[in-house]
Parts: structure tokens; sequence; C-alpha cells
């Protein structure tokens, strides 16, 4: 018998995405919605996709996607952000593995393919974006970090064929507004572990990633929307430190 699923995502105001994700993931054996407050569309959505929807206030990126984990029936776990969807070759490598009686592994990550400015990009920053979205959860878990929250795996992680797919259908301005606010999130911590000590680390964080991203990793075959993609990037990986250095000399 194979081993059962439950697709676990997290949702507010989500509408336009979620039909798309909902209908990636029904071959899914449970599928949990955790809502945070939703004023549209989201929760009638879900349940007419059969979805067990859960309300609960926001905790945190981290901490809400812990808390649907926890919530979920069966112990193999798909986390899946409502802008995304699984693309046909990842959900055939997921049914592959638990159609095994033993998997080859307890967590398992897979190639993340982002859309921006209308193109998928397949290089740079935003291709392959390796992501540990699927695992049994005895063997990982949620960060409990308030951005940019990740699985920490407690043994070897696999890698999937095929990909994740995240249309986020976001405006330039909202992403960089976004980014922004990333990156005032991410300056406490920086602060209080004293990743930063002088200017000097404002011009080479921004200018390291950019030459890794755009130039080692090939963005620039991206066309366009690849070099806006990394200027962004690089430019809160700078605001961030500029933030974080700020707060370190109060």
């Amino acid at each position: 018998m194979p081993h059962p699923i439950s697709a676990v995502i997290i949702t507010l105001d989500a509408e336009r995405a979620l039909q798309a994700c909902l209908e990636s993931v029904a071959f899914a054996d449970e599928i949990v919605v955790v809502d945070s407050g939703s004023r549209d569309r989201t929760g009638a959505i879900a349940a007419a996709h059969g979805a067990r929807v859960i309300e609960q206030s926001w905790l945190g990126f981290g901490a809400q996607k812990r808390f649907a984990v926890a919530a979920a029936r069966n112990d193999w776990v798909l986390c899946i952000d409502a802008d995304e969807r699984v693309g046909p070759a990842l959900r055939a490598a997921i049914e592959a593995e638990m159609a095994l009686e033993s998997p080859r592994a307890a967590a398992f990550e897979c190639a993340r393919c982002n859309r921006f400015m209308g193109r998928w990009l397949r290089h740079g920053e935003g291709y392959p974006d390796w992501s540990l979205r699927f695992f049994r959860r005895d063997a990982a878990a949620w960060t409990d970090s308030a951005v940019h929250e990740r699985v920490d795996a407690h043994g070897p992680v696999v890698r999937l064929a095929g990909d994740l797919m995240h249309d986020s259908a976001e405006t330039l301005a909202r992403y960089w507004s976004k980014q922004l606010r990333y990156a005032e999130l991410l300056a406490p911590g920086l602060a209080r572990r004293g990743c930063l000590r002088n200017a000097l680390s404002l011009v080479l964080s921004p200018l390291v990633r950019f030459m890794r991203f755009y130039l080692l990793r090939a963005g620039f075959l991206d066309g366009w929307p690849g070099l806006v993609h990394i200027a962004i990037g690089s430019a809160t990986s700078g605001a961030k430190y500029w933030k974080a250095l700020q707060r370190a000399r109060l």
C-alpha cells in the first residue's frame, strides 16, 4: 500500500492562486489549509476542493507552517505555498517514492522554478532554488524563523525529479516592497550575531551576490527579468546589512 500523504498549505487572501495549487496536489490523501484570516473566497475555494480548513491567527512564517504540519493526519507531508503548484514530473516522482515499501529517504527536496516579470527563470538565483518540502514529520521540521524559514532535516536529503512551480503574479513594485520588508525582519538577527562590523560589508555583500548568481550561475541567460531579479536581490542584501549596522550602533 502507498504511504498516505498530507498536502499542507498556509493561506491569506489567496483566492487568485489557490485553485491551481489545490488542483496540483489533488493526488494527496489529505489537504490541510491553515488560514490566517482571509477576507476573500480562500476558505470557500479550499472547502470546495475537499480541503480541511483550519483558522489560525498569524504566528510568523516558520511557526505557522509548523502549526500546519502538526495539524496533518499523515506522517508524510508535502508543504506548498498557495502561489505554488506541483509540476507533473514532481508529482510522478513523489508518487513513485510513496509506492516503495521503504522510500529512499525521509526528507526530499525539489527544484523550485520561479516566474518573474512574466518569465520562468531557469538560471541564476531563480533556478533550481532547491527547497525541502516533502518529508516525514519525525525526520524534519520547519524552523521558527519569522522570514526565510526553511525545513531542517535530521538525516540525509534526496533530490526529486521535476519542478515546484512558483508564480506569485506580483507586480515589480510589490516584489521590491516585500524584499525590503524581509530585509527589515532579518536585520535584528544579523545585528545580534555581530555579522556586520564595518561599512565594507555593505559593498561586498551585494557585489558578491551579484557576481555569484548573475555571472557564475548564468543569470544573464534569463534576459532582462534575470538582471532585474538579481539586482533587487543584491540591493536588498545590502539593505539588510545597512539596517543591521544601524542597530548595532544603537
